[in-house]
């Protein structure tokens, strides 16, 4: 009897390590994956809400190199009192309409009655702006990223609450399922384990037989159990910060 003719032969070791590579190629797709969406989602809605700020996207080339278009800029606001030279603030053109200018202070200045006004110009610009009062000053740009103003516009400014809530639901149930494939894993792993530390019996009694090497495992990049619970996590924060802002304010 040959090691081929056996029914518990050991696969080769190329099979096994190609199939080691393959789960270590599809994990670390996956981890990367879900880190970007986890990412977008802190980045587009989560941080947002938890500053009380509003991401704005970036139309325009006046704000080049700082700022190009498609770039995401979350506005925060703060006191007008505290805003000064070299602080980028995004303001309104005209009282009451959506459209707004993404602008760096390059001066300040104040009314006759006492009222704060900024000076403001793009960074690509030769001239500077209308001076903008503080009445227009919706706030101060805290951070940007770049091309997620895309996507923003995309969703638009005023997304639903339930938007939000729909990708925090679906995050949920994607880390779940993480939870009960590597817990699912790990039970196979140990049964195949034990199975391995059993003898077998001897077809005839002139033959030793060798009793197959458990299989070797791989460290894989990622745990599914551990990813999973990071994602219920981040998700449930999510829904908790989304029931905040949906909440009547006084």
């Amino acid at each position: 009897m040959t090691t081929a003719d056996r029914p518990d032969a050991v696969p080769a070791p190329a099979a096994r390590t190609t199939r080691s590579v393959a789960r270590w190629v599809g994990g670390t797709v996956s981890t990367l994956a879900l880190l970007a969406v986890v990412v977008v989602a802190l980045a587009l809605i989560v941080v947002p809400l938890l500053l009380g700020a509003t991401p704005y996207t970036v139309l325009t080339g006046s704000m080049r190199p700082t700022l190009p278009p498609g770039e995401l800029v979350v506005t925060r606001p703060r006191p007008a009192a505290d805003i000064t030279l070299g602080d980028v603030i995004t303001y309104q053109l005209r009282s009451n309409e959506p459209e707004v200018v993404t602008h760096r202070v390059v001066g300040v200045g104040s009314t006759s009655e006492g009222e704060r006004t900024f000076i403001t110009r793009g960074d690509a610009n030769n001239l500077d702006d209308d001076p903008v009062r503080a009445v227009q000053v919706r706030g101060v740009v805290v951070y940007h990223v770049p091309y997620l103003g895309h996507l923003n516009s995309w969703v638009g400014v005023n997304r639903p609450g339930w938007l939000l809530k729909g990708v925090a639901a679906a995050l949920i149930l994607y880390g779940l399922v993480l939870v009960g494939g590597g817990l699912r894993d790990r039970l196979t792993r140990r049964h195949a384990a034990l199975d391995a530390t059993e003898p077998a019996p001897v077809p005839e009694p002139v033959l030793v037989h060798v009793a197959p090497a458990p299989p070797r495992t791989v460290r894989r990049p990622n745990d599914p159990v551990v990813v999973g619970l990071v994602v219920c996590a981040v998700s449930v924060v999510a829904l908790a910060v989304a029931r905040r802002s949906s909440a009547p304010r006084r």
